[in-house]
């Protein structure tokens, strides 16, 4: 399903990459165009990690902030975000990211420490602490507890901004009716093909992906699980 969609949304201006080693852009998606995928099975290529991505440094930066072609873009898989992950919420909360706000203060002038903080509390809220995702299986924890369900590929969105730059978010459907789970789920990791996620955000609910696409303000953002504070504020300020 190709498609050309035109959004107004009211919303921020701001820089290319997301929080301090990523934020989602707070610029407004004027336009999207999408590839849908209603198989798991790609019939373009086998997804083993192995493509030849190897761009210099400076293309890969471009990429990272949002500078790419629509020839650019390819499919992937459930298994690129596979893993045990951490919300980073809760470290914003207990000051383990204030060295990253701080970093924000410095670097761009636009916000003051307090701004910056009410900002990523309002966009990495979220109640779900942890995802594990296996194979085409995600597991959402809310207090302790998971549920569990599989999900397919449905495509990508590619968001073009008003500061001229532009997001890419990958769309999957759950397969069945499993109480518990969200019907939708849209990965952001600034990749636009095949590669393991280092980190990621990700929006979610039962409302169609139109509706989740135009979300901007909210992006709980995940980390994998073996890293401490302290850690995720170093991957944060390295980007």
């Amino acid at each position: 399903m190709k498609k050309e969609l035109i959004k107004a949304i009211v919303g921020f201006s701001l820089l290319g990459a997301i929080l301090a080693g990523c934020q989602e852009k707070e610029a407004t998606p004027i336009e999207n165009a999408s590839s849908d995928y209603e198989s798991t099975e790609s019939t373009d290529h086998a997804h083993n990690h192995s493509h030849d991505h190897s761009h210099d440094a400076e293309k890969q930066q471009e990429i990272y902030s949002g500078i790419f072609e629509d020839d650019e873009i390819e499919d992937r898989e459930l298994t690129d975000w596979e893993g045990d992950w951490q919300s980073v919420y809760s470290y914003l909360l207990d000051g383990s990211l204030d060295e990253v706000l701080q970093k924000k203060v410095e670097t761009n002038k636009d916000k003051t420490f307090e701004e910056y903080r009410e900002y990523y509390t309002v966009g990495y809220d979220t109640e779900i602490e942890r995802i594990v995702i296996e194979d085409n299986t995600m597991t959402f924890y809310k207090n302790g507890e998971g549920k569990t369900g599989e999900y397919r590929y449905h495509g990508y969105e590619t968001l073009s901004y008003e500061s001229g730059n532009r997001g890419v978010r990958y769309l999957f459907n759950l397969v069945g009716e499993v109480n518990g789970v969200p019907k939708h789920v849209q990965f952001s990791d600034h990749g636009i093909y095949p590669t393991e996620a280092e980190h990621y955000h990700i929006y979610f609910g039962d409302e169609e992906h139109d509706t989740l696409l135009n979300r901007l303000d909210n992006w709980p953002t995940y980390y994998p699980s073996n890293l401490n504070g302290e850690e995720i504020a170093e991957e944060m300020n390295a980007h």
